[in-house]
């Protein structure tokens, strides 16, 4: 009996993931594993760029998990700097071009795996493709920008975007030696927190020598004679620049399934079932940033592009390919990061996000330290809660302080995902000890503030 084939289309970490967990359960006998990658790197970091590109990490050989080279020793056919161009459902082919050569030929499939991420949002503004203006989504991206700082003239950085990636490169940027200037064209950076946290971010910005505009919309990217950058536009002034990078986050690259026909979310992601199988195909599965999730707390489907999802989501398509059984059941939105000495955490609903969804709710601010008070090294950290009225139910968390404050994230996400009530979490047996955390620890307190809340509202 001949093999069946299982074709990937994407060779980062959904893609080789779902592909070498189905290597694990099935022989190359069983099952033959094609993979097309576009790009010259597999398996690798993309949340590690910019600390590659910042001088934290020092080769960007650092961000790779592993090579093709062990890829196909392990028996997958994986086939670089190849695109895939057309996706055939019908005839259960792929059509895939050489970016070297130019040569195009059909492969065909008896299972697909669809992991072709997400590409940075670009807007179409005049000068946005001008030599100095980069996005960072790939290893090739970075490569790209540390040789544009090489070739700047000068050390004037504007970064277009206040979310994640924004701020990561603001810092990176300041580590070089450049003077930075972020423009956002929100109240603060950090849309995903509520705008009185994302004063903290702003406030912990300026310190560190980070120019923060806020309220700024880009209008255009001016240029020199030569063609390169020189400043960002906005309906206010212009900031001058040497180098411009975008942050202004990504879109999931769902092209060639929206041409196919399959079925595609609100935001253009892939929609899935539980088993990460293409909604109405038995055997076509997508995973990564090209699809949409659950949110565990709203019941909505979302875009949230985030290695953690990618990889967990490429084990459960590589088992249930493999001839296993995985499933992915959602998120609760959880993501940390970080901007110099400062920790940055959310999970679950902002308030905006918790009133679109007709929610009432309660929230509590607190102010504590990472340790206890008395101990050396012991930094403030700012925690807010939320939580919805009569029902008690902890709607939401963000954190931003310092060394230590990020990762008492996760026992929100925990208690989100177990739908736990603030009271409920009061009684949580965290672990205690006057270099780690106060003998109440912040989220905790964070926690009974909430319940009064709650309480005081009736």
């Amino acid at each position: 009996m001949a093999a069946e084939r299982l074709v990937v289309i994407g060779g980062d970490a959904a893609g080789m993931s779902a592909a070498s967990q189905a290597r694990r359960l099935k022989k190359p006998g069983e099952l033959e594993i094609v993979a097309f990658e576009r790009s010259g790197f597999t398996s690798y970091s993309a949340c590690g760029i910019p600390y590659w590109v910042g001088g934290d990490v020092p080769r960007h050989e650092d961000l790779i998990a592993r090579t093709p080279e062990e890829h196909r020793e392990r028996g997958i056919d994986l086939r670089m700097r190849t695109e895939v161009t057309e996706l055939d459902v019908a005839g259960r082919r792929v059509r895939a071009r050489d970016l070297a050569s130019g040569a195009e030929e059909w492969t065909s499939y008896d299972k697909l795996v669809i992991a072709t991420g997400a590409r940075p949002v670009r807007p179409e503004l005049p000068g946005i493709d001008a030599p100095g203006v980069h996005g960072v989504q790939t290893i090739d991206d970075g490569r790209a920008l540390l040789e544009s700082l090489e070739a700047a003239g000068g050390r004037r950085a504007v970064v277009v975007g206040g979310g994640y990636i924004g701020i990561e490169m603001a810092e990176a940027l300041l580590a070089r030696g450049f003077e930075v200037t972020l423009v956002t064209r929100g109240a603060q950076p950090m849309h995903s927190l509520d705008p009185d946290m994302g004063r903290l971010v702003t406030e912990a910005m300026e310190r560190a020598g980070i120019r923060v505009v806020t309220g700024a919309e880009v209008t255009g990217v001016l240029t020199r004679e030569s063609g390169r950058v020189r400043a960002v536009a906005t309906e206010s002034g212009a900031y001058p620049a040497d180098v411009v990078v975008l942050g202004l986050g990504v879109a999931p690259r769902t092209e060639l399934a929206r041409a196919a026909g399959l079925e595609l979310g609100a935001s253009g992601g892939l929609r899935t079932d539980v088993s990460m199988r293409v909604r109405g195909h038995e055997d076509i599965w997508a995973g990564g940033d090209c699809v949409e999730v659950l949110d565990l707390v709203s019941g909505r489907h979302r875009h949230i592009a985030l290695g953690t999802h990618a990889n967990k989501q490429g084990q459960v398509i590589g088992s249930n390919v493999g001839g296993g059984y995985g499933t992915f059941p959602g998120v609760v939105g959880t993501a940390v990061t970080k901007v110099c000495d400062t920790e940055i955490a959310r999970t679950g609903l902002s308030e905006e996000e918790a009133r679109a969804e007709g929610l009432r709710y309660a929230t509590a601010t607190i102010e504590s330290t990472n340790v206890a008070g008395y101990y050396p090294g012991a930094t403030l950290m700012t925690v807010k809660m939320l939580a919805e009225l009569r029902t008690g139910r902890l709607l939401g968390t963000q954190i931003v302080g310092g060394a230590g404050a990020a990762k008492r994230i996760d026992v929100a996400a925990v208690a989100l995902t177990a739908r736990m009530t603030v009271e409920q979490m009061t009684a949580l047996d965290l672990g205690y000890a006057p270099p780690f955390s106060s003998v109440w620890d912040p989220v905790l307190v964070a926690a009974r503030k909430a319940v009064s809340a709650v309480r005081a509202a009736g």
